[in-house]
């Protein structure tokens, strides 16, 4: 890593960037302090290292030493709590980080060391780092862990270090380069574990580069192999590296899932034990490194640098600053040549929704999927940034060795779900995984200015409801949260919301503000709030109740979030809900909502922008009907979808088919109205037409090779 080249360039940046310069004047400051010091880390190798190498003062190199041959003379890296184990766990991650910060210690004064010395520490550095490593995880005649032990990232970490380490000592020990060829050729396997049906554990990617663990285990289990492939490049460059076309894609995993500001740091989807700023500006930066160079990535590095996050390679840190790239200029206004919208259905189903790629956008992330170990019973949970802030939130995680973070943290009560007679997901599945089919997400459709997205939590909480469908239409500045739920007994449901900033209800509209950030919240259906009055004056109408749960990190802290519930116990409903969205546009002419309803079926009215909206929710696409089709006429509107939505200009006539401006047809086969049929199919879809009554643009998901029809694509032209 602390090449003759990755020294020069950085002494080059030195002289033309002042933030560059500004970090490593930190660093050479924090390595004289700690020369002074009488104890020391063996992660101050990195800091000192880097001072040695760009200054050549023996004074680090001294230090370097003594933290080399005292590491490397213990007996073991691991504490009680893994030795104790049987069989007993010799390699794990204490083992790893250290043999990382030891072997760059040994690298960056390697020319300092007699050649005793380097026999030395590098006999030693087996013996005690690489050895274990290789005994527990990887050599067929003792190894006990397979890819999932511990989650998904411990592989990643004890193997990929020990490789890392091998190529420190490759010239002290023979069986080195060995070592190094043997972790290399394990990458394949690695990143295509399928998973474990037995044990309801998933695969370790998405086919399109996520990694299920949280962004925080994402960053770092990938970068621990990365930092390998890399240290494999640069000292063996003649090395045919294994192809992972996986590579290509784990960037935009990062891109897709980070929430960009105009202050302060990133935010990223920190569903799972994650971080709220945790981003993935180590793999990109390392990824850049070796020959991954995108404009995208140049972008969002630049947007990722500042900080110092001990596993990241931020500007702030020694491997930050060594290896941080020299990146093309990249114009002030560009954006990531990806879509706004993207679903990582393979990795238990995380979907993000953003409206631009602007800086204080707003982003709307969706989770259903796996439930095991880093990841929490949160099947069909969701957060939103807006104007800059995490508005609606995920109540994050704890010390996994505080109570509360098995207690709370994990479970569903620290989520935006849904809970039945205050259960949620049964509270083993975190340990034990989902024994059900897992949380799924389906049928992203992404338009101009129209999202929706269908979360599937039923599997997750098989154990009390029967159906349990989250709907997300976001139109324009509102989004549309629609609950389909049906337990195996009547009971009382609960929708709960966390959050940050202050909450408080003023009649029908329940506020969520931080700052200049600003979202109204209506519940719509079973009913609204009280509008006026007291609570107890209308016990026909939501509940609105205060809780306490615990601030993310700090469980010292308590955390206010919201129960929503209605007095009646059932076994079968509706909650919608509408966030509206609150901007320096809108504020003064906020989206008018409005509920209609009528025989079998509920409908949400939104008017903004000189549209208006009708949603409509046929209940009987609900699952009550099997052997028959949910024909309905809703509005004069025949169909069968589940989900039909139309958007008109505000002073159209909306009961002909020719003002239909925008359709969407969810889980349907047909719309018609007035004896002609907008759109038609044998088979159920999952369609948006946009520029209905000009020029069309059709987003349709649905049974290969079926015929449809659509008048908007002059009636009998067909789709294939």
């Amino acid at each position: 890593m602390y090449t003759d080249s990755n020294i020069a360039n950085l002494k080059q940046q030195i002289k033309v960037d002042n933030d560059i310069k500004n970090s490593w004047e930190k660093q050479l400051k924090h390595a004289d302090e700690l020369v002074l010091k009488d104890r020391f880390k063996a992660d101050n190798c990195q800091v000192l290292g880097l001072a040695y190498r760009m200054t050549g003062d023996e004074k680090y190199a001294k230090t370097i030493k003594k933290i080399l041959i005292d590491y490397t003379s213990k007996d073991t890296w691991e504490g009680a709590n893994l030795l104790n184990r049987t069989p007993a766990w010799k390699g794990g991650l204490n083992t790893s980080h250290t043999s990382f910060f030891v072997s760059i210690g040994f690298d960056c004064i390697y020319n300092y060391l007699t050649k005793k010395e380097r026999k030395d520490i590098a006999e030693n550095l087996v013996r005690v780092g690489i050895q274990p490593a290789l005994d527990d995880w990887l050599l067929p005649n003792s190894n006990f862990h397979t890819f999932d032990t511990m989650g998904h990232n411990w592989w990643s970490a004890c193997v990929y270090m020990a490789g890392f380490s091998s190529l420190a000592i490759r010239n002290e020990v023979p069986d080195a380069k060995n070592w190094v060829n043997d972790v290399a050729q394990t990458a394949t396997e690695f990143v295509n574990y399928s998973g474990s049906v037995l044990q309801n554990k998933p695969p370790t990617f998405d086919q399109d580069g996520g990694f299920y663990e949280s962004i925080n285990y994402a960053s770092y289990g990938i970068s621990q192999y990365l930092l390998f492939r890399f240290a494999l490049q640069s000292a063996l460059p003649n090395t045919k590296q294994v192809d992972l076309p996986i590579l290509d894609k784990i960037g935009d995993f990062f891109i897709q899932t980070t929430y960009y500001v105009e202050e302060g740091k990133p935010m990223s989807v920190n569903f799972g034990d994650s971080f709220i700023n945790k981003t993935g500006n180590a793999c990109l930066t390392l990824l850049w490194q070796l020959g991954y160079k995108k404009n995208d990535y140049a972008w969002y590095i630049n947007q990722t640098s500042a900080g110092n996050d001990k596993e990241g390679l931020q500007l702030d840190t020694p491997n930050g600053l060594v290896l941080h790239p020299k990146l093309p200029e990249i114009a002030s206004n560009y954006a990531p040549k990806l879509a706004t919208s993207h679903l990582f259905k393979d990795m238990g189903g995380w979907a993000t929704m953003r409206n631009s790629w602007d800086k204080n956008a707003t982003m709307l992330a969706v989770k259903s999927g796996f439930t095991w170990n880093h990841t929490h019973a949160d099947a069909g949970s969701y957060i939103l940034f807006h104007n800059g802030k995490n508005l609606i939130i995920d109540s994050g995680n704890a010390s996994y060795g505080n109570p509360l973070y098995t207690q709370y943290y994990c479970q569903s009560e620290a989520h935006n779900v849904v809970l039945f007679n205050g259960e949620g997901q049964n509270r083993k599945d975190p340990y034990f995984g989902v024994a059900n089919p897992p949380g799924s997400l389906h049928n992203l459709i992404e338009g101009d200015n129209f999202k929706y997205i269908l979360a599937n939590a039923t599997g997750p909480y098989a154990q009390t409801l029967a159906r349990n469908y989250r709907n997300f239409i976001w139109v324009g500045d509102v989004i549309l949260v629609i609950d389909d739920l049906l337990a195996h007994k009547p009971g009382k449901f609960e929708w709960l919301l966390h959050y940050n900033g202050e909450s408080k209800r003023k009649d029908l509209d329940l506020s969520i503000k931080d700052g200049d950030a600003e979202v109204i919240v209506n519940s719509l259906y079973p009913e609204t709030f009280p509008e006026g009055g007291l609570p107890h004056d209308f016990p026909e109408q939501m509940r609105l109740e205060e809780k306490l749960g615990y601030e993310d990190h700090h469980p010292e802290n308590r955390s206010k979030y919201w129960s929503i519930s209605h007095f009646e116990e059932t076994a079968r409903t509706k909650f919608i809900s509408a966030i509206t969205l609150k901007t320096e546009e809108n504020k003064e002419n906020l989206p008018v909502i409005k509920r209609f309803e009528g025989k079998d079926f509920l409908g949400v009215s939104i008017t903004q922008n000189g549209e208006a909206t009708e949603v409509y929710f046929n209940l009987l696409a609900d699952g009550r009907l099997k052997h028959r089709n949910s024909v309905i006429n809703m509005n004069g509107w025949e169909t069968d979808a589940y989900l039909t939505v139309l958007k008109f200009k505000t002073d159209a006539d909306k009961t002909k088919i020719n003002n239909v401006d925008e359709m969407f047809i969810g889980h349907g086969s047909y719309l018609r109205r007035d004896n002609q049929v907008l759109m038609h199919s044998l088979s159920k879809y999952t369609a948006l037409v946009e520029g209905f009554s000009a020029t069309p643009k059709v987003v349709y998901q649905g049974q290969e090779n079926a015929t449809v029809s659509c008048i908007a694509l002059r009636r009998h032209r067909h789709l294939k």
